[in-house]
């Protein structure tokens, strides 16, 4: 076999893949989502067995607990919310104003564009599919790591550091979480939703940065970690952004699966 053809067929192993890959989360979703409950509610029962200051019983030791239903329930919510909103296989209108108008593209009718070879969030979209939904688990669980639960008694600037924290890990993922079940179900709102998503991401942690920096009484250490924790977060929102919007573009696939038009 020549180097094209081992090529070729490296090429035809990975796409092949991807289509396992993109089928498997499509069938397997309501027990992906299952596992995560089940996960997600145990170790953020760890964490509010250890708060940061001393709980009491009853109301005290549940309100404990309560910010942690939304950190595990909304992301889910979020997807079987978009799951019934983007019925498998329908067929959904196009914006009315384009955004990407990069190269030069010709319209084809919505049965055409699912008939191409291209057509499908596999290849490489199913790697940006794939980030996006384990995106939740590793959102939350940076969170779990780096906030303490909020007892009882607890000073101001914890309290509002805390209720930012929660509120950012609970947006953000389910809304991660609705733009893959976007790509999933080939939305063709997906890709500016998704940049909308970055945005809000972007905005959130610098909101977050502004709040720990006007804290009163924050130690440094615990200043210091949340930086840190901001930072990364900003980080991977930003080369998300630099590796995935040019492919959002200017990617034949993109184009005729969200876009349905194909280089003129």
């Amino acid at each position: 076999m020549g180097y094209e053809g081992a090529v070729t067929a490296i090429s035809a192993r990975l796409h092949n893949k991807s289509i396992a890959l993109v089928r498997g989360l499509s069938i397997n979703m309501p027990a992906l989502l299952f596992g995560w409950v089940v996960i997600a509610s145990f170790v953020c029962g760890l964490r509010a067995a250890f708060p940061a200051t001393p709980t009491g019983d009853g109301v005290e030791r549940f309100s404990t607990l309560f910010p942690y239903f939304f950190v595990v329930g909304v992301p889910v919510a979020a997807i079987l919310l978009a799951l019934r909103l983007f019925p498998r296989n329908e067929l959904f209108a196009q914006p009315d104003i384009r955004l990407a108008r990069y190269g030069k593209w010709r319209a084809v009718d919505c049965l055409s564009a699912r008939n191409l070879p291209m057509f499908g969030a596999t290849g490489l979209m199913a790697s940006l599919l794939l980030g996006m939904f384990i995106n939740i688990p590793v959102r939350t669980m940076e969170f779990l790591l780096a906030v303490p639960a909020l007892g009882g008694h607890a000073p101001a600037w914890f309290s509002t550091l805390f209720l930012v924290m929660v509120l950012d890990v609970v947006i953000v993922s389910s809304l991660y979480g609705f733009a893959f079940v976007m790509a999933l179900r080939h939305v063709p709102w997906f890709p500016r939703f998704l940049l909308l998503v970055w945005c809000l991401d972007v905005l959130s942690q610098l909101g977050i940065a502004q709040v720990v920096a006007g804290a009163d009484g924050l130690p440094t250490t615990v200043a210091t970690s949340l930086q840190a924790l901001l930072a990364g977060n900003l980080k991977k929102v930003l080369v998300s952004v630099a590796l995935w919007l040019p492919y959002l573009l200017v990617s034949d696939r993109v184009n005729l699966t969200y876009r349905q038009r194909v280089r003129d």
